[in-house]
């Protein structure tokens, strides 16, 4: 191989392969803090310096703005021998708007980082779409995401002036216009979402064992869901009824089932539960009240269930009972609005993974109409309906989601071949960064752009790949010699961020998972401090815990910036925060997913503990999306384990794992004694051991006569 010119000796000798490498397809393998970033920025140095390929035929692809932007800064430092742009960078006065400001001024100044094509995914499209899009979409189209954009980026420019959500929101409303689907809507967002609650929180009188309840149509709580049938049948036909109102009778006092003030007409419903109803049966004739009775077999035949009742109780209204309401979205979801919100938020992921993963909308609906369970037929039956309505309504208004962009862009290479060879010829060399979390689109873009005289260089950490609830495919980075010819794979084996501890904990934490590539782990830098498990009695002892140790790190000199707390949901940190606040604590603070890249000299870990909520959370994986995309729970429990795995290397030096004393996480089981140190307040024994065994030493429960140990007589 040619001798290079270009300084390499920051590299170790994989590093130094991986950036002179010819393949035409290459994977860097590498794990946590091993600078597969540096040697990916290396690699573009190399080519313009040694190999003089110019600056506008490479084309280096992140996932995020602040990917992109520190890339470009650590290109800048390495260009700049004044060292002034580093500092400017770490000057703590200037606002993120300066920065933004001064890294454009030197990106100009250096000819051939301003040269370079260094674009996120959707960026990239934004770009193409906007220069060439006119032949597949409205070149004058507008960004529609998630939520605002407030970022001064190329995407910010054009953006449209509603959310996702805003617009589906409004779309579920004008949809709920027609009564019949204002109606299932209502009926699955109390079916779904209310009806989840337990009976403490409701009426009093229900004393069921299981604390359960239904809620009906016009906010009624029954006690099943027949009940809940008859009732809702009431409310659609504009029937006013009272529930289980208390009747004194001759005898005695009792709650029929409903009452039909207009029919002065009683309902008892029987099912296979009820008890005996002749005693009532005589009150009501004592009383010369008009009972009839219903029964849960008549619920199973709407055809059926709806001409009993049209006998049973229209027949028996006042001719002149003619009680219409109309239906109004506003009051019939009064009080429902954040059910109504996670109902959206669930018609939203939908749709991203519909297209994601090019799935024809009548085709979903389908596989859900087959589906055994009927809150997946449901929702769907609602749902598609919404999407469909999204799709038209973005088309309309020449709006693109962030998958739209991809989609399109795609579009437009292979229906115009003369645009997708002007940026073939273009880019002679494809880089991406952080590859293991490219899905289905990306992965098809990339393939569009490369030729046979094209280089793919990708780095990226197959045991980092966390992102697969939005999208993200592992099986490119595991697999990806089967996914790109002629591929070749690099792994970079060196952690230069964490202790020994900590990266041969995580080692074997990720050695449980089975489809992963093996990789030999070693940490260059050598410590005594080992992790630190702590197991609270109680969340307040688990904070009292945290307090006390983070002003042992200040006394050490390790300030609130170098001290990370992560945590798998938000609300596993608020009681922290709140007590931190308090008493003026300062530290650092991410969800796992979002201190992806990041780390810090301390990291403290919470919420390790079993069950709903904790971690690993492998139940959150709704059976809806299934339909799109299935799951299995091996599958979800080898992401959260490689979710647990990107948080234990986010650590430096020393690391803190809080759990729950007798719930501890079964992630924790996976870490060797060897490189942990556990503490946590002792229990309290069950009985007291009072008794000594004068042979063997053991200590006793007073009621054992005999040592069971040795035999010996205790006395006891």
């Amino acid at each position: 191989m040619k001798p290079t010119t270009t300084d390499l000796s920051g590299l170790n000798e994989i590093q130094r392969e991986a950036v002179r490498s010819e393949e035409k397809r290459l994977l860097v393998l590498a794990g946590a803090g091993s600078g597969k970033t540096k040697t990916l920025l290396q690699k573009i140095i190399y080519l313009i310096e040694e190999k003089g390929v110019s600056p506008s035929g490479i084309l280096a692809i992140t996932f995020t703005k602040n990917a992109t932007n520190e890339m470009i800064d650590r290109l800048i430092i390495s260009a700049d021998n004044s060292g002034e742009y580093a500092k400017k960078l770490s000057d703590k006065s200037l606002r993120k708007p300066d920065k933004d400001k001064i890294r454009f001024e030197y990106q100009k100044k250096y000819k051939w980082i301003d040269g370079l094509t260094i674009r996120t995914f959707h960026s990239f499209c934004y770009s193409v779409l906007r220069n060439y899009g006119v032949n597949e979409f409205d070149n004058k189209f507008r960004i529609i995401g998630d939520e605002k954009r407030d970022e001064e980026d190329e995407l910010a420019k054009h953006v449209a002036p509603e959310t996702v959500f805003e617009v589906k929101h409004k779309l579920l409303i004008s949809a709920c216009e027609e009564p019949d689907y204002l109606l299932r809507l209502k009926k699955y967002i109390l079916d779904y979402f209310v009806d989840k609650i337990h009976i403490k929180k409701a009426d009093p009188k229900f004393d069921h064992k299981d604390n359960k309840y239904f809620t009906t149509l016009n906010g009624t709580k029954v006690r099943s869901k027949s009940e809940q049938y008859i009732a809702d049948w009431f409310y659609r036909h504009s029937i006013q009824f009272e529930y289980e109102p208390l009747l004194n009778v001759k005898d005695f006092s009792f709650r029929p089932d409903f009452y039909i003030p207009a029919a002065n007409l009683y309902i008892e419903h029987i099912s296979d539960k009820s008890y005996s109803t002749i005693d009532k049966e005589e009150q009501f004739e004592k009383g010369h009240l008009l009972l009839v009775k219903t029964y849960d077999k008549m619920t199973t035949d709407s055809a059926l269930f709806n001409h009993t009742l049209d006998r049973i109780v229209k027949n028996r209204l006042p001719a002149d009972y003619h009680q219409t309401r109309s239906l109004v979205y506003k009051e019939e979801f009064n009080g429902y609005n954040e059910e109504v919100k996670d109902f959206v938020a669930q018609i939203m992921r939908v749709t991203d993974m519909i297209k994601v993963e090019n799935i024809d909308l009548d085709t979903v609906l389908q596989h859900a109409k087959a589906d055994q369970h009927e809150r997946v037929r449901e929702f769907y039956e609602l749902a598609i309906p919404i999407v469909k309505s999204y799709i038209a309504y973005c088309t309309d208004k020449s709006y693109l989601d962030f998958n739209d962009l991809i989609i399109k862009c795609i579009s437009l290479f292979r229906n115009q071949e003369d645009i997708a060879n002007k940026f073939r010829g273009k880019f002679e060399f494809l880089l991406v960064d952080e590859f293991q979390d490219v899905n289905n689109l990306q992965v098809e873009m990339l393939k569009l752009l490369l030729t046979e005289r094209s280089q793919l260089f990708c780095v990226g950490d197959d045991w980092q790949s966390i992102y697969g609830f939005r999208g993200s495919n592992v099986s490119y980075i595991v697999d990806f010699e089967k996914h790109f010819e002629h591929a070749s794979v690099l792994k970079l084996n060196m952690n230069y961020r964490s202790t020994q501890n900590i990266v041969g904990a995580s080692n074997e934490v990720i050695r449980h998972n089975k489809y992963k590539i093996d990789k030999d782990v070693q940490a260059s830098k050598i410590s005594e401090h080992k992790i630190v498990v702590y197991a609270g009695g109680s969340e307040e002892e688990n904070i009292q815990f945290c307090c006390d140790k983070i002003r042992e790190l200040n006394k050490e000199g390790i300030s609130g910036e170098e001290i990370m707390f992560l945590y798998r949901r938000n609300k596993m940190f608020t009681p922290y925060i709140n007590r931190f606040k308090q008493e003026r604590i300062f530290v650092q603070a991410k969800t796992i997913h979002g201190a992806k890249g990041l780390e810090a000299k301390v990291v403290f870990i919470l919420g390790l503990k079993e069950g709903t909520g904790g971690f690993p959370d492998i139940w959150l994986e709704d059976r809806i999306f299934q339909v799109i995309k299935k799951a299995n729970h091996d599958l979800l429990l080898e992401e959260e384990r490689r979710l647990f795995y990107v948080a234990i290397t986010r650590a430096r030096d020393k690391l803190f794992l809080i759990t729950e004393k007798g719930n501890e996480s079964g992630f924790l089981k996976e870490i060797p004694d060897v490189y942990t140190v556990k503490t946590g307040l002792p229990m309290r024994s069950v009985v007291e051991k009072v008794i000594t065994c004068p042979s063997c030493y053991s200590q006793l429960e007073k009621l054992f006569t005999f040592c069971p140990y040795c035999g010996t007589k205790t006395g006891g």
